[in-house]
């Protein structure tokens, strides 16, 4: 049998003997299905086609894993690494040997987690390489993955995976929807790593908060409160969103204040629109 993935969002899906008729994922309203209809392919299809995986080394103890040429959404994902070991954050739907290789070569992994489900990807292959460490999802998102398997974890409302490496269940864009904050990130300065639960902008001094971001629908002042609430009891300068440029590099809370702010200005109506 396969494990499909969807070419529009990356998601593996369960080992089946044909293709599974939709992927929910996409048929959702916070993703679509591409112009072409449902598509389906497989690592060993997007190998062959000379998909690869590329490392890069974004500070000290932080890795990036992206995929050349781009697959489905685009994201990168995010290697956190410490004294007491490593995780692996918001996973695209390619893997290679290359990449585990690498990050074996970087002390392995302890644990595996997302942003949210559009960033599940090969999430299973990631903790099936590492033998079987966990992959932690938020229990408010379980329905939402793919290819279910033993190595998945509920957790809920915050989990420290590593001393200073913490998940936080924001909400938002998915219910479960959450960030991992790095306390020693940024030269110790603290960073949040976001996906797009918190999006980092084209201006990268500011993110913003949306419950679909291709399709531009918003989120209500509700879910802008909850998300800052989530956030307040931790301190960081740098946010790294979901995509290589998409950083917001110094000052990470107060973009996050004065975004929700902008935000919540043109929600209520405060903006002059005709200017």
């Amino acid at each position: 049998m396969t494990a499909w993935i969807c070419a529009t969002c990356g998601n593996q899906h369960a080992d089946t003997p044909a293709p599974p008729g939709e992927c929910a994922i996409c048929l959702d309203e916070r993703q679509y299905v591409g112009a072409g209809g449902q598509r389906w392919t497989t690592l060993a299809e997007l190998a062959a086609a000379g998909h690869r995986t590329e490392v890069r080394e974004l500070e000290p103890g932080l890795y990036g894993i992206g995929v050349q040429p781009e697959f489905a959404i685009g994201q990168r994902a995010l290697l956190v690494r410490t004294g007491a070991g490593n995780v692996l954050w918001d996973i695209p739907g390619f893997i290679d040997a290359a990449a585990i290789e690498r990050v074996r070569e970087l002390g392995g992994l302890v644990a595996v987690a997302a942003s949210h489900p559009h960033f599940h990807g090969v999430q299973v292959e990631w903790s099936h390489a590492f033998g079987d460490v966990p992959v932690l999802v938020p229990a408010a998102d379980l329905s939402w993955v793919r290819r279910p398997d033993p190595v998945l974890r509920p957790w809920a409302g915050t989990h420290e995976v590593l001393p200073g490496v913490t998940l936080v269940q924001c909400g938002g864009h998915f219910p479960g929807s959450a960030v991992l904050h790095w306390r020693d990130g940024a030269g110790g300065r603290g960073a949040l790593l976001t996906g797009d639960t918190i999006g980092v902008v084209a201006d990268t001094r500011y993110v913003s908060f949306m419950r679909s971001f291709p399709n531009y629908i918003p989120l209500p002042e509700r879910d802008i409160d909850r998300i800052l609430a989530a956030l307040a009891p931790y301190r960081y300068d740098r946010i790294y969103g979901g995509w290589w440029p998409r950083v917001v590099d110094r000052d990470g809370e107060a973009a996050v204040r004065r975004s929700a702010e902008r935000y919540l200005a043109w929600q209520r109506g405060e903006r002059d629109s005709a200017r």
